[in-house]
């Protein structure tokens, strides 16, 4: 036991403390609060589907459509790649990159999301849309 407690106990196992302005450095910083370092870990995201709205957090790198059933929303999905296009969204309000999958410039510009590649930029406002719809959009008709 001597032996393992002077294992525990050797420096080779401790991390050297960071210093606090090192660790401050890399946060963006709020205007007007040089000491305090504010970070976005996490948006919140607020999704109706069929009627019911749902608020989650949805963290930095993580889609919506993942965090959504983790958390018992029951939503239409498949391949969770951004090929099948069957989880659809329309973007009520917010910014989300989706650059993982199929879905067009030009419909992403008018506000469409797949759910499975959407990973949010700021704060949103989604409201899920039929698979029939969004390739109508898609289509063009």
């Amino acid at each position: 036991m001597q032996v393992l407690g002077r294992i525990c106990s050797s420096r080779s196992f401790t991390r050297p403390p960071v210093p606090a302005h090192s660790q401050a450095a890399a946060l963006p910083k709020r205007p007007g609060h040089s000491r305090r370092p504010v970070a976005v870990w996490a948006h919140k995201v607020e999704i109706e589907h069929q009627g019911k709205k749902q608020e989650l957090e949805v963290p930095n790198g993580q889609n919506i459509l993942d965090v959504a059933l983790e958390n018992g929303l029951e939503l239409p999905h498949d391949c969770k790649m951004g090929v099948c296009m069957t989880c659809p969204a329309k973007l009520v309000s917010g910014k989300v990159d989706q650059s993982g999958g199929m879905i067009s410039e030009d419909v992403a510009d008018k506000g469409y999301a797949l759910l499975c590649v959407a990973q949010p930029q700021e704060d949103c406002k989604i409201v899920t849309i039929s698979e029939d719809e969004l390739l109508d959009i898609q289509m063009g008709n």
